[in-house]
């Protein structure tokens, strides 16, 4: 990986978290950031795309309840059924754009595509790079992070 690519990933990585912390109104805790060794499995998430001068794709992932309550805290009402993959894609949305605005500052110029839902058991593989960021959000549980890059 080339030093720029390497600061790149790190300023995608710092700009994903910053804007977790912005968009969720809970107490979020990060781990240590990982890269994950083998395809990427699932039973819940969405996934957003990314172009521009770092390619790749960006895929929270989680149980429902875990969605449900962060969008119950949002929204103050319950979500369910079509509405909370509705807000799962958005709240999706919300992060990949304040990442996006997180990272121009830096010189980084990135795209994010419209939101991917995954609902049932699902596997990704086909990328270069993956990072895996755990985070903890308090009274919701966990959602894994994953930066994949190409």
């Amino acid at each position: 990986m080339t030093a720029q690519r390497s600061q790149h990933v790190t300023s995608l990585l710092n700009g994903t978290i910053g804007s977790i912390k912005n968009v969720v109104p809970l107490d979020v805790t990060v781990d240590q950031p990982k890269l994950l060794e083998q395809a990427l499995t699932m039973e819940f998430g969405v996934l957003i795309g990314i172009t521009g001068d770092l390619r790749g794709k960006m895929v929270l992932t989680g149980d429902m309840t875990v969605f449900g309550t962060i969008g119950e805290k949002m929204f103050g009402m319950a979500l369910e059924g079509e509405m909370l993959a509705s807000f799962s894609g958005e709240l999706g949305n919300m992060i990949a754009g304040g990442l996006s605005t997180n990272i121009v500052e830096q010189g980084i110029r990135i795209d994010i595509t419209s939101p991917t839902m995954f609902q049932g058991a699902t596997t990704l593989s086909g990328y270069d790079k993956a990072l895996q960021v755990p985070v903890t959000f308090e009274n919701a549980g966990d959602m894994g992070i994953y930066l994949l890059i190409d």
